[in-house]
Formats: C-alpha cells, sequence, structure tokens
C-alpha cells in the first residue's frame, strides 16, 4: 500500500504514524533506535507489506501490469489502491480527506526530526504539493507516476499504467474493496489500533 493507506492504517497514534510513514526507509534493526511507539509502527507498515504482497486478491491486479512494469507492479497497484480509498474515502472515514490530510500534514511536520535525514525535505514538499489528495483523481494519479518516474529507478511506463488503470478500473476497484477490509481486519487483530471501518 502507498502513504494514504499506511497513514490510515496506523489509527490515531501520531508516532505509530510516524514510524509507519517512514517504514519503507528503515531497514533491518534499524528500527531499534527509535522510540517504542515508532517502533510499531515500522512493524506494522512491514506487516501491511508482507501481507500485501502475498494477497492472491493484489496479485491478481498486478497480474494486469506485469507486461510493463515486471518487479515494479506492485508499486502502481499500491498507487492505484491508494486512489480507490481517496475517491471512496467516505466508506472508510467519519473524517474528510481534506481535514485527514490537514492533520497528517501537521503531524508530519511536527515530528520531522524523526525522519531519515535524507528524505527530510522531501516530506514538506511531499506534503506541500498535495500529493495525498491528489490520488484522488486520474490526473493526480498520472502526475504521480510521473514524479515518482523521474525521481526513482520506476520506469517511465506512466502511459502504459494509466491505459491499464482506465481499461480495467472497474476490476482494480473491486478487488481494492474486497482486498483492503481484510487488510484493516489483519492488521486491527495483530496490532489493536482502533482500526474500524464505518
Amino acid at each position: 500500500m502507498n502513504f494514504l493507506a499506511h497513514s490510515y492504517l496506523s489509527g490515531n497514534n501520531d508516532q505509530v504514524l510516524i514510524g509507519n510513514f517512514i517504514g519503507d526507509w528503515i531497514k533491518g534493526s534499524d528500527y531499534k533506535a527509535y522510540p517504542d511507539d515508532i517502533q510499531k509502527g515500522i512493524i506494522v507498515h512491514r506487516n501491511i507489506d508482507t501481507y500485501t504482497d502475498l494477497h492472491p486478491i493484489v496479485r491478481q491486479s498486478k497480474q494486469r501490469l506485469n507486461e510493463h512494469y515486471h518487479k515494479y507492479s506492485g508499486i502502481i497497484i499500491d498507487i492505484f489502491y491508494d486512489h480507490f480509498l481517496a475517491c471512496n474515502w467516505d466508506k472508510y472515514s467519519s473524517v474528510s480527506l481534506s481535514d485527514y490530510t490537514g492533520m497528517l500534514r501537521q503531524s508530519l511536520n511536527t515530528n520531522l526530526h524523526f525522519f531519515p535525514e535524507r528524505i527530510q525535505e522531501f516530506v514538506p514538499r511531499f506534503m506541500r504539493r498535495g500529493w495525498i489528495e491528489s490520488y484522488a483523481t486520474i490526473d493526480g494519479i498520472e502526475r504521480v507516476l510521473q514524479g515518482m518516474s523521474k525521481h526513482t529507478s520506476l520506469p517511465d511506463k506512466t502511459l502504459e499504467a494509466m491505459f491499464t488503470l482506465e481499461k480495467y478500473y472497474d476490476g482494480f476497484l473491486n478487488e481494492f474493496t474486497e482486498y483492503f477490509p481484510q487488510l484493516v481486519a489483519n492488521i486491527e487483530e495483530r496490532f489493536q489500533l482502533g482500526l474500524v471501518i464505518k
């Protein structure tokens, strides 16, 4: 899952949120250098990723992208699934997406000192550009993929990804809708974060 889902799956604990948000940048046992709740967030992040990578519904989604993205298909599905979470946000939260991203921005900025130095500049820029809000639109997803292809090792296959998203939109949506409550239930059972789908 991508930033929005990882944030959502942190519950109401700011420190768990920070750990969950930085999880991709913390390798091996380095997480033990952080306070307990941030450690918990990093472990939650790793559990989300493992559960997602092994889930048969997610694998089904990834198959549509394998031709162009190969090993990167999972990254694209993470972004697509964040799109479906964002544009159906009111099904999963009683707080509006706008209010939620405002709270998220404040929490990240307040806790920036916990972030690895190499991403301390990225996070404010990421939030300032409204990437999370942009997940709710097709154009926003396209901009995110274009940005990632410029600044990461993600191949520049944005046109192919967008074509696949639009062609199989209903299929992806149905897969997300079936999969996401299962992920929430799994993480809640393991970590008791107070996650509730309304």
